[in-house]
């Protein structure tokens, strides 16, 4: 491993060996993943880890929360944190991550509290400081650890450590939650995040590993790599069939390809 990253890595180790128990906020990403990995490693006492399972998260990554907690070997809870019953989540302005977080944080330290757990983290990694991530600020609110960020650790450089201590899902696209694909101002319903979970289902097991359907009422924007705008075309027919049996009228593809963080230009 390079020293570079040896240095990070021996950083963020000694924060966590301070601690002497641990609720990490758990996606099933690889960068909540990563932070749960190296917790159990470390923490003195206890590392448990906290997922919502609340409709605007993915199927996919609920399941793989499930899967990664139990090869990790850490207590996995469960919570529905319901933001599809929080008007100001549902309104869908540029605040909505913030209010989403204040919630499930506010959560997490109930069960941090019946568990005798001392401290809350969240997998946020120096990238995400320079987006519009007003989660980031709820957390900071709610004195929530950011133990990545603390040790100066990039996207790339995460996968590169995990790849080398051999955690499995190092290569893993990051998936953010659902309503991420409903442009601002737009309300969020549940038919909605319905619509938008069953198609990038569909598009992933026809082989797009990174994806994103945004909603536009009946019409569906499919976002994927520069180097995959080809293979939807070559499948146009099979997508646009199944994505109008979902629900949608019009299929169109971005042809600037896929970035994190597209609907958040619409703010520069």
């Amino acid at each position: 491993m390079k020293k570079s990253l040896l240095d990070k890595l021996n950083k963020l180790s000694s924060f966590l060996k301070k601690l002497d128990s641990l609720a990490v906020a758990y996606s099933g990403g690889l960068d909540s993943t990563f932070l749960l990995f190296m917790a159990k490693e470390n923490v003195k006492r206890k590392v448990i880890a906290v997922t919502s399972v609340s409709k605007i998260h993915k199927k996919r990554e609920i399941r793989d929360s499930e899967i990664m907690t139990k090869e990790i070997g850490i207590e996995h809870i469960k919570i529905d944190t319901d933001e599809l019953s929080m008007k100001d989540f549902i309104r869908n302005d540029p605040e909505r991550c913030y209010f989403c977080k204040k919630n499930l944080f506010k959560r997490i330290y109930e069960i941090a509290k019946e568990h005798g757990i001392s401290h809350i983290a969240h997998g946020a990694n120096l990238d995400d400081m320079n987006d519009f991530r007003p989660g980031n600020r709820a957390a900071e609110e709610m004195n929530i650890l950011s133990p990545l960020v603390y040790a100066g650790l990039r996207k790339d450089e995460i996968r590169e450590i995990s790849k080398e201590i051999g955690i499995r899902i190092w290569n893993k696209p990051a998936s953010p939650c659902l309503a991420t694909r409903i442009p601002y101002g737009k309300k969020i319903t549940e038919k909605a995040i319905e619509m938008i979970d069953k198609a990038e289902e569909f598009l992933e097991d026809l082989g797009f590993k990174e994806v994103r359907v945004r909603y536009y009422g009946e019409l569906a924007k499919i976002e994927v790599p520069e180097n995959m705008l080809t293979y939807v075309i070559d499948k146009r027919n099979e997508i646009s069939k199944k994505l109008k049996e979902i629900g949608f009228s019009f299929i169109s593809l971005d042809i600037d390809g896929f970035f994190s963080g597209k609907l958040n230009l619409v703010l520069k």
